[in-house]
Order: structure tokens, then C-alpha cells, then sequence
């Protein structure tokens, strides 16, 4: 059974595409720009737009009925990978404990020119 997920708590989509979508107890986050969903204003400043990014999956997440504590993996993708440090340093408030794997790259380029884009995956 699939399930899309729509929260007004995340970016609306600007493509064709769900924010979010459930599959058998697995949600699956859209890639997820900093972008604040009530002013659509987007971060440009690495560190606030790493927690704009995962608060946007949070809010995705939560949309499913899940959490933080049980995502599984994590894919972070960068404008620039010297922000890898500053990346971390926010990432890892939000996963001190038992972090799920992750991947992490530099891309040439985000949409909206954002520095950073991320995607989760997690169970319900």
C-alpha cells in the first residue's frame, strides 16, 4: 500500500512530486530545500538552512506518524562540501544517538540555488 503525504509544516513541492510517501510502515522524504513553508523564504546560510532542511523532514515525518528516533538512513546532498563541518555540527544536534547511516555529496547544483537539500527514511 502506498500513501502520499502532504503537511502545510513543509515546503509545498515545486515539481511533480510528493513531499512524502509511505510504503509498507516506510516513509520515504522528498529531498527537502531550506525553505520556511509559512514565509517561503529560503535559508541561504548553511547552518540555518541544514536545521530548515530536517525540520522540513521532520515535519514530514511526524505528518506520518513517525520521528527522528526512527530514521534509518539519510542522504545530505551540498552545494559546497567544504560546509561538511558546519553540516555536521547541526546534524548531529538533531542525531546524537545511535545516528542513522547516511551519505552525504557535493552536487553541482541544488534547485533554487539552495546550499544544502535533505531526504530520509524511516519507519513507522
Amino acid at each position: 500500500m502506498k500513501k502520499i503525504l502532504s503537511t502545510e509544516k513543509a515546503p509545498a513541492a515545486i515539481g511533480p512530486y510528493s513531499q512524502g510517501v509511505v510504503v509498507n510502515n516506510t516513509v520515504y522524504t522528498s529531498g527537502q530545500l531550506p525553505m520556511n513553508p509559512e514565509t517561503k523564504v529560503l535559508e541561504t546560510e548553511i547552518k540555518e538552512a541544514t536545521k530548515r532542511s530536517i525540520e522540513n523532514c521532520k515535519a514530514i515525518l511526524e505528518e506520518a506518524g513517525t520521528s527522528l528516533d526512527k530514521v534509518f538512513k539519510t542522504t545530505v546532498f551540498v552545494k559546497d562540501l567544504n560546509d561538511f563541518s558546519k553540516v555536521n555540527e547541526v546534524y548531529g544536534e538533531y542525531f546524537n544517538e545511535n545516528p542513522p547511516a547516511r551519505s552525504c555529496v557535493q552536487v553541482a547544483k541544488l534547485p533554487m540555488d539552495a546550499p544544502v537539500e535533505i531526504e530520509m527514511i524511516a519507519i513507522i
